[in-house]
């Protein structure tokens, strides 16, 4: 009961928050322009991010109170979001938001769990748990929080297509935590799920919005955190697979991309076409049938993760 109250609260937050947004974002120029790299041929409002970091806060603070889940997202969130923004803004403008600043502040982030105490602390052996070194522990964690921040952000390329994995992504991790009786990690999880149903409405193809960076780090953060909270805790080295395949979709999509960067000796960081999803739509796909496409590829990594779960515990 509790965990579908807070789905139709956020659902309903996040549905009414973005036409308002969108309007603003028109009526002041916040928009996503069009160019040689993007696939969208008019402008696109921007903000997004900032409905669904608004929708998934206030709905865990209605419905969970205070706790370091909670204080975790919105602190790290709140970063991101205003960061987000900020990028979205020199897009808008036709600029380029300078790299560094933004790594900066994704690495601080991805420490903000460290401090509520949510990390990956090691694995369960048939011996009973192997606990990490305190410093892989922080680690492991920081650099599993950094980089999901930036792959959501990297697949954040057609509409819906982000959104719609993080739905998938998220009702897994919901699922998940609810088999290893995590209730606190099951229920952000199916407020994320509500978030990004809610969103995809406007953002399915043709998009009326767009998440922007605010979006996609925020939704990438909060994945990360969920599986640190919930899927990696207290899992055996096969379970580790679980939140890996999960997220499977823009894992894989990222390390491809690293690899073709690398290879052809470009900068990890600088923006090309050499996603998934570019590559679908330069073999003919349209923009519905190439998200159709990693929707199904995401649905059967999620099933597959599931299955795994259900068989070991």
């Amino acid at each position: 009961m509790k965990y579908g109250v807070a789905a139709l609260v956020c659902f309903a937050i996040v549905a009414i928050l973005v036409p308002v947004l969108r309007t603003y974002a028109i009526r002041f120029g916040f928009v996503d322009r069009p160019n040689a790299r993007k696939i969208h041929k008019s402008p696109i409002p921007l903000m997004g991010g900032a409905a669904l970091y608004i929708g998934v806060i206030a709905t865990m603070f209605i419905v969970q109170g205070i706790t370091p889940l909670s204080m975790t997202i919105s602190i790290g969130g709140c970063i991101l979001v205003v960061v987000g923004l900020m990028d979205d803004a020199a897009k808008s403008r036709g600029a380029d938001f300078p790299v560094w600043p933004r790594v900066i502040a994704y690495m601080g982030v991805a420490a903000i769990p460290l401090l509520f105490d949510i990390r990956i602390e090691g694995l369960t052996g048939p011996h009973g748990m192997i606990f990490f070194p305190y410093w892989l522990g922080v680690v492991s964690s920081i650099i599993w929080v950094f980089a999901l921040i930036n792959m959501i952000n990297f697949i954040d390329g057609v509409d819906g297509l982000a959104s719609g994995v993080a739905t998938l992504s998220s009702f897994t991790l919901f699922i998940a935590a609810l088999i290893k009786q995590q209730y606190p990690t099951a229920l952000l999880a199916i407020i994320l799920v509500a978030a990004c149903a809610a969103f995809l409405f406007y953002n399915f193809y043709p998009a009326r919005i767009f998440m922007g960076d605010a979006g996609a780090t925020f939704l990438g953060y909060a994945l990360a955190v969920t599986a640190v909270d919930g899927a990696f805790k207290s899992a055996t080295l096969v379970t580790v697979a679980v939140p890996l395949l999960a997220l499977g979709v823009p894992i894989l999509d990222t390390a491809v991309v690293m690899l073709r960067r690398l290879i052809s000796g470009k900068g990890l960081h600088r923006a090309d076409k050499l996603h998934t999803h570019h590559v679908l739509m330069r073999w003919g796909l349209t923009q519905i049938q190439t998200v159709s496409f990693i929707y199904l590829v995401a649905a059967l990594f999620s099933l597959l993760s599931l299955i795994l779960l259900l068989a070991l515990s």
